[in-house]
């Protein structure tokens, strides 16, 4: 072969290479494009905040400035709405898109426990390339599974110098839990996540969670003033049946000196000593809400410096909804609105429509469908919910639901909120009682705080009839055949705990 030849070869191999050299490098540059392009995702959770304690809800008792920034921001849901008004459950709810009798986890009591082996969001999304991250309170009974970086409380946690797991390894912590949960999530972005991949974070706050411990910066806060009451502080449940007259949740009787930090002056009595229970309880909630409403602004702050808003998702919403003196009650557990719905304002730069608002009916179900479709990830037909990306985007589906299920297993147990299932739509609710074999009808539209239920009145006959037909539908479209109850409680069994006199179904108020 002549010289020439043998160089012309060799240079030809030369540029075959280089060209395979440059495409594989313009191939890993588009590749890591597309990841860039893929959004971020921080999902912000916490616990038991009712979405009246929110401005931009309306609230007449409290200012949550950073969180309006979301809303302001980015889209404010207003008919958002849980599945089973309960931590562990709604927790359950959120990871896999699926109701609890299905993920296996329908109630707190000691003996549930999430099975972590199961698929769920966190897994799907790491498997599809995001770094993924939990932060603050798990309340699962389980290590977390389907996370690169983990740092949860145990259980419920405390408020001040917090036990945390990091990654299997106990540690006291010092500070104030509201701060340190932050602290982590804030050092998960900054220190711990690979730039080259988009991250999933969940920041789940333990606040304002019962015992209602605030936080050193804002111990006076509200000294100087007294809360408004809810229009129904002094409700009578008249017009309802018997799980709303034998709960154990009311401010007058069962806010205890453990959850007031002190003992009622001995001269208060009757409706003095109910409304200084009441100050006594709301403003620590509030309190709460107000070290919440401060950290997430030190979230949102470092974003926006950093440069990271511009593709991160930023959701904000609790784990259902919560009393705040409503029907003279603290706690959740009830179809009734207040406990019913929760928060939600998501906030996406370029995407989302700022100061935008949705009357649509989405659920805490249709969570990780909305993750999964956030990152480009099929969702899996078995998932229950529906992605509201679309909403999102201003393009609500003509087929978005009109109505919504519900249903709560834990009776009897703290607080003695009976057993319930029902359906909502637009204008109606319609709750089965389903161990008290009682029902009670609300019409949303004229009786706003459900103060009287309307099952009996002849007027609404083809409304039962309507209602009774669509919860049908909706048990069967979620599989809800009955096989999963919960505790058992039959007809005749007391109603309520340390009574002396026991009161039954056949005796009590109706």
């Amino acid at each position: 072969m002549s010289m020439q030849r043998i160089l012309f070869t060799f240079v030809l191999g030369l540029v075959v290479l280089g060209a395979g050299l440059v495409g594989r490098a313009g191939a890993k540059e588009k590749a890591a494009d597309a990841e860039k392009k893929r959004p971020n995702i921080i999902y912000i959770m916490s616990d038991d905040h009712a979405a009246h304690a929110l401005s931009c809800y309306g609230s007449k008792i409290n200012k949550t400035p950073n969180l309006d920034r979301l809303a302001n921001e980015g889209m404010r849901f207003d008919r958002c709405f849980c599945t089973n008004s309960l931590c562990g459950p709604c927790r359950a709810v959120v990871l896999t898109g699926k109701y609890n009798h299905l993920n296996g986890f329908i109630d707190n009591r000691a003996s549930s426990r999430f099975d972590a082996s199961q698929p769920h969001v966190a897994k799907m999304l790491q498997k599809a390339g995001y770094q993924t991250a939990v932060v603050g309170k798990w309340h699962l009974r389980c290590e977390p599974t389907g996370f690169d970086y983990w740092n949860v409380l145990p259980g419920q946690g405390q408020y001040y110098d917090p036990v945390m797991i990091e990654m299997g390894k106990k540690s006291k912590r010092k500070g104030y839990v509201t701060d340190l949960i932050t602290d982590s999530a804030l050092d998960f972005i900054k220190n711990r996540r690979d730039p080259s991949k988009p991250f999933f974070l969940m920041y789940h706050h333990k606040a304002p969670h019962r015992r209602w411990e605030p936080g050193p910066k804002h111990l006076t806060m509200y000294d100087d003033q007294d809360i408004p009451e809810p229009p129904t502080f002094n409700d009578d449940y008249k017009g309802r049946g018997t799980a709303a007259h034998s709960t154990e949740m009311t401010i007058e009787k069962h806010l205890t000196p453990n959850d007031l930090k002190v003992k009622p002056p001995k001269d208060l009595k009757g409706q003095a000593l109910k409304k200084w229970k009441y100050q006594r309880y709301i403003k620590d909630y509030l309190r709460c809400v107000a070290s919440v409403d401060d950290n997430v602004g030190r979230l949102l702050d470092y974003l926006d410096k950093s440069g990271l808003a511009d593709n991160t998702v930023v959701f904000y919403t609790s784990d259902q909804g919560f009393f705040l003196g409503d029907h003279s009650w603290f706690d959740k557990r009830f179809m009734y609105e207040e406990s019913l719905r929760m928060p939600l304002m998501v906030r996406w730069p370029g995407h989302v429509k700022p100061g935008s608002v949705s009357k649509d009916m989405v659920l805490n179900l249709d969570l990780a469908e909305t993750f999964l479709d956030l990152a480009g990830v099929d969702v899996p037909k078995d998932m229950q919910g529906r992605s509201y990306k679309p909403i999102l985007e201003g393009h609500a589906p003509d087929d978005w639901r009109k109505s919504m299920y519900y249903r709560y297993y834990e009776f009897p147990a703290v607080h003695m909120v009976h057993k319930q299932y029902g359906v909502r739509t637009d204008r109606y609710k319609l709750i089965y009682f389903n161990e008290l074999e009682e029902w009670e009808l609300f019409d949303l539209e004229k009786d706003p705080h459900e103060l009287n239920s309307v099952y009996d009145d002849p007027a609404y006959a083809d409304v039962v009839k309507e209602l009774k037909a669509e919860l049908a539908r909706l048990k069967k479209l979620y599989k809800d055949d009955d096989s999963v109850t919960g505790p058992v409680w039959k007809k005749g069994d007391p109603i309520r705990r340390g009574n002396k006199k026991k009161r039954t179904v056949k005796n009590a108020k109706k």
